[in-house]
């Protein structure tokens, strides 16, 4: 009896087809992972200067910001994610829902300590719905806002065009993950070329910043 031929291995990136493939996922995760932290830009900066909150615009106050911008992303992503995050896992999956439920179902805290961990979960796990439901609304906002910069008359028609936007974009969830990526995943490459060559520029105009 002849054997039954292997399957692929799907991690196995190696030869022309491995590298397309490859290619293609680092796209798609890129409109699917990081969309939310590629347009923060449009209101994170905007934010700290604006509204009856806002700091002067000075050369000082505008590379404070940009330093505690730039600070945060590496305290998070460099030292959180990649030195902590990354090595805690509930079977393969990660994220604070599997986290909890890996402390549910192997923990040998006593019954004080297993509930403030499952509390502290459950803070996290709401914290990370309650940013999914705000980021959209304002990233959206912000980037449609942007318009009437260019167009004024546009004004009046900002939050019912960011209505219909989002509604749009909660539509097409339903097709699922692979097609969101692929449809966004192009969208967040620009946006980042973008924002890149821009901040090339001016870098090389006011070097100062470094």
């Amino acid at each position: 009896m002849s054997s039954l031929p292997e399957e692929p291995d799907i991690h196995d990136f190696s030869g022309p087809s491995g590298l397309k493939r490859l290619a293609g996922l680092s796209l798609a995760a890129l409109g699917v992972v990081f969309g939310d932290i590629g347009t923060s830009p449009l209101y994170a900066v905007r934010e700290c200067f604006h509204g009856d909150y806002g700091i002067p615009v000075t050369q000082a106050n505008i590379l404070g910001v940009l330093s505690l911008l730039v600070w945060s992303l590496i305290m998070i992503v460099t030292i959180k994610y990649l030195t902590y995050i990354m090595k805690a896992d509930n079977q393969g999956e990660g994220g604070i829902l599997a986290l909890t439920s890996l402390i549910i179902t192997n923990s040998r805290k006593n019954g004080n300590e297993r509930m403030l961990l499952i509390a502290i979960g459950l803070f996290g796990a709401a914290l990370l719905y309650g940013d999914g439901m705000i980021t959209p609304a304002i990233s959206v906002l912000s980037a449609v806002e942007g318009v009437q910069i260019i167009a004024p008359a546009f004004k009046g028609l900002v939050v019912p065009v960011t209505i219909v936007v989002l509604a749009a974009l909660f539509l097409f969830q339903h097709h699922g993950t692979a097609r969101v990526g692929a449809f966004f995943g192009p969208v967040i490459f620009i946006w980042f070329t973008v924002i890149g060559i821009l901040g090339i520029v001016e870098v090389i105009r006011y070097p100062q910043i470094l």
